[in-house]
């Protein structure tokens, strides 16, 4: 190609192009070598710009096709960091660079034939002097036609091009933060149903979806207010019965993780979630944490008269009256449901309290399911809301505001209003939320819908988050809870199974640098350990007796219904997870209540659950309690199961058995008559229930007395450890036992340990004796001491069933200063025994003597 009609080409075409914010035009591109000469489109490229479109093709069409072309060209041999726009050409210019382009084909068929390129091009070449003259940058700037104006030119450009580079990377910079005022975020879109814009500073949950999308929703970048190191949280939970007291745990334990702050925690329960709660936080003993409960029973006439169909019963309707029932000078509060699971510091959701303005004082999440839009299903007629309607799993309330705004008599108006139509709600306290704040929508902040992740199906759940980084709360709405559908619920699954089997006591961590307030059962044991010498041989024996066992009571639903006849009697005992198979069989041989108090890890509670669940035998039994101490030490600590199982016995009586032993069918209600027979109410008695055992995993379970005296001839059946512990049931007679019609009295020998029946008021068993030996046999010594008379049932038995060998049995067999330190134990509890009784205690000194 000839150069003079290139530079013909760019004279004529001086267009400007932009260049990262500043404007040139072709020719002092070409000059500074910005654009190559391969940019500069070819004469089809100009005559396809030039040409009319056709009726099948619009312009339109034609023109963004071969612009495009024009771009990518432009783009490809750029300089760096230097992006070139299409030339753009006015039609007036596009027919005079046809017409070149016909004239350039006849002079350059001309010009070979006459070989004149190479001189044409020698001249170009030649010629140092000849510059093309750019526009200006500004209509201020002044052109020079000198070489020295031309060299300042060039450096006052590149100090241009290199401060709109700076600005543009700042730009992005600055674009790539989240937005600091409310003002920047976008505006919330339509729906269909109850319509309407939310007054909000925080965005729906569209919004939300969209700039969690664009902006990856980070929790590194949202630069969220400081929350003092050592200011309280306060956090108010609904909760009541055994299973939402099981489930709370599993959300308290996600607060604790994260948590860097105090924490106040106030429940609304009913009676039985009152008793497991304040039992699990008593001997949970986590530093820096309050616990206060509120008796729902007496709130339940402030929401009665709502007729609700939730399953939550009356208590989804507590949320209402928490500005009532809170103490008045609690000015705000966080509300969860028990459904709920942390994956971040609470801290930073009590932070979004700083951006409630004027008159806001609900914080609130958008609900993500269709509900409120009412097009679930035909005739579907949900209560008012606005827009989407709002979500109660997870509030924040102004409760100060709220009672200036008289709060009370706001939501009982809307209620009894909206109830003149609806009849009942469906969702319990969300609905009479959302249709107060369709009438006052000023009293909502909205929150970010990371803040409550609506885990049911058919949500729009999958919005609030891009990465696991953005997740904060887990909310399973859904009845379904883990087996409800989602894309990630497998991700979500596990994330709640890791704070469910996660081991609690490694919560008990201390917030250093805050004061916390005096806990005066932490102080009084750390008080008695630091009493403890490290260097004895038996520290670890005698710290046993002090360690406080997380324990959660009632871990699964729990039913009795008291007797008239002042005479029921609940079996009593203790196992960890390797006696697990005995529970079904104990069930189906004692029909009455049961009372057991399991050993066991976070993670085996959860076996243990699945277990319990899957079982039609314990399935149908609703009158076993069952008591989960939660391991920590060394050792098994056998008594405190015992005590554990013993103070939450419902009945007049209990029988104090072990998990491996199976009773008599029909003993439930032999031991009832005899109670009455013996006028056990009256007398302090001991009945004694004699005791066999089998080598056999599978027996034929004798059905009377001589069925089991005929076992115990042929050498099916044995008395209990005749032959490795004869004295432990030797005093029970049983060939006296073998012809007797008529209880008997047995007088107490050393190391006698039956299995009894006794009195709710009987001694509870000693700590200090943990893992294997004289565990039993000093519970039976108290008995005596207090002068309880021990009688042999005739017509009763229990048979123990052969199961391998326990930890703790073989660390007796195989260490010798286990049986040391057993033996320095049994001494001790001797002398507290004659301190406590006197004289009367002498004999149990010379009874260990002479045995």
């Amino acid at each position: 190609m000839s150069t003079a009609p290139l530079l013909k080409f760019l004279n004529l075409n001086r267009d400007p192009i932009a260049l990262d914010g500043v404007v040139f035009n072709n020719a002092f591109l070409l000059s500074r070598g910005l654009w190559t000469r391969s940019s500069i489109p070819s004469c089809r490229e100009v005559h396809s710009y030039g040409r009319r479109p056709s009726t099948a093709e619009s312009s339109a069409d034609v023109t963004t096709l071969d612009r495009s072309q024009c771009h990518e060209s432009s783009r490809a041999t750029a300089a760096p960091h230097i992006e070139v726009t299409p030339p753009h050409f006015p039609f007036e210019s596009v027919q005079r660079m046809l017409g070149m382009c016909r004239g350039r084909r006849k002079f350059l068929a001309a010009s070979l034939a006459l070989l004149f390129i190479p001189a044409l091009t020698w001249l170009y070449l030649s010629v140092g002097t000849f510059q093309v003259k750019p526009l200006p940058l500004s209509p201020l700037e002044t052109q020079s036609s000198t070489p020295a104006g031309g060299l300042g030119e060039r450096q006052a450009l590149e100090s241009r091009v290199r401060a709109v580079e700076e600005e543009n990377r700042a730009l992005r910079r600055e674009l790539s933060r989240p937005p600091r005022s409310p003002s920047s975020r976008l505006p919330y879109g339509g729906h269909h149903g109850n319509q309407s814009r939310a007054h909000s500073e925080e965005g729906t949950g569209d919004n939300e979806g969209q700039k969690a999308a664009a902006l990856g929703n980070s929790s590194d970048c949202v630069q969220q207010p400081v929350v003092d190191k050592c200011e309280t949280i306060h956090v108010a939970i609904v909760c009541a019965g055994y299973n939402a007291s099981r489930d709370v745990v599993t959300l308290v334990k996600s607060v604790l993780f994260h948590r860097r702050n105090p924490l106040h925690f106030h429940f609304i329960t009913d009676s039985i979630a009152q008793q497991i709660l304040s039992s699990l936080f008593h001997t949970w003993m986590v530093p820096a944490v309050r616990v206060n409960f509120y008796d729902g029973d007496e709130l339940k006439s402030e929401v009665s008269w709502i007729p609700n169909k939730h399953y939550s019963g009356i208590y989804g309707l507590m949320k209402l009256v928490l500005t009532k029932t809170l103490p008045p000078d609690l000015q705000k509060v966080i509300v969860l449901d028990t459904d709920i699971t942390f994956a971040t510091d609470i801290a930073e959701l009590w932070a979004v309290f700083h951006k409630f303005k004027g008159q806001q004082v609900l914080g609130l999440v958008e609900n993500q399911s269709d509900w409120y839009l009412g097009n679930l299903w035909k005739n579907h007629r949900p209560w008012p809301a606005l827009g989407r309607g709002f979500n109660t799993g997870v509030i924040l309330l102004l409760l100060d505001r709220l009672r200036k705004l008289r709060w009370e008599q706001m939501w009982r108006l809307t209620a009894e209003r909206e109830l003149m139509s609806m009849l009942s709600t469906s969702l319990a306290d969300q609905d009479i939320f959302n249709a107060v704040i369709k009438q006052n929508p000023f009293l909502v902040h909205q929150l970010p819908c990371f803040w409550n992740v609506q885990l049911s199906d058919h949500t729009r759940s999958e919005k609030c988050y891009k990465d696991v980084s953005d997740l904060k709360v887990i909310h399973w709405n859904s009845p379904k809870k883990l087996r409800v559908k989602n894309k990630h619920v497998e991700f979500f699954r596990n994330l709640y199974l890791t704070f469910l089997e996660y081991d609690g006591n490694l919560l008990r961590r201390e917030l250093f640098g805050c004061p916390s307030e005096a806990d005066h059962n932490s102080e009084n044991l750390q008080k008695t350990l630091s009493e403890l010498d490290e260097d004895d041989p038996c520290y670890e024996f005698r710290r046993e007796r002090f360690t406080v066992h997380r324990t959660h009571l009632y871990f699964l639903h729990y039913e009795y219904e008291v007797t008239p006849d002042n005479a029921d009697v609940t079996l009593v005992a203790q196992l960890s997870m390797d006696r697990l198979q005995m529970l079904e069989a104990i069930c189906k041989h004692w029909e009455g209540p049961i009372s057991l108090a399991l050993y066991l890890s976070d993670a085996e509670a959860q076996q243990f659950l699945r277990y319990a669940q899957g079982s039609e035998v314990l399935m149908s039994r609703g009158n076993v309690g069952y008591h989960v101490v939660y391991k920590e030490g060394q050792f098994y600590p056998v008594n405190l199961l015992r005590n554990v199982a013993m103070r939450h016995v419902n009945t007049p009586y209990m029988f104090l058995s072990d998990i491996d032993f199976l009773p008599m069918y029909g003993l439930y209600d032999y031991l009832r008559k005899s109670v009455l027979q013996l006028d056990m109410g009256n007398t302090k008695k001991a009945l004694v229930v004699p005791a066999f055992e089998t080598l056999r995993y599978r027996l034929s379970y004798p059905k009377s007395k001589a069925e089991l005296l005929s076992q115990l001839d042929m050498g099916t059946l044995f008395t209990f450890r005749y032959h490795v512990w004869t004295k432990g049931h030797a005093p029970t007679n049983f060939a006296k036992w073998r012809t007797a019609t008529t209880p008997y009295r047995v007088e107490w020998e050393a190391d006698f340990e039956p299995y009894v029946m006794v009195r709710r008021d009987s001694p509870e068993y000693d700590r200090r004796f943990v893992g294997f030996g004289w565990n039993k046999v000093a519970h039976i010594m108290e008995l005596d001491a207090q002068e309880y008379e021990f009688v042999v049932l005739p017509n009763a038995y229990m048979i123990h069933m052969p199961h391998a060998p326990s930890f703790d049995i073989t660390k007796f067999r195989s260490n010798k200063q286990y049986r040391v330190c057993l033996k320095t134990l049994k001494e001790e509890f001797q002398q507290n025994m004659s301190r406590r009784y006197g004289f009367a205690a002498l004999k149990y000194m010379t009874a260990e003597n002479n045995s």
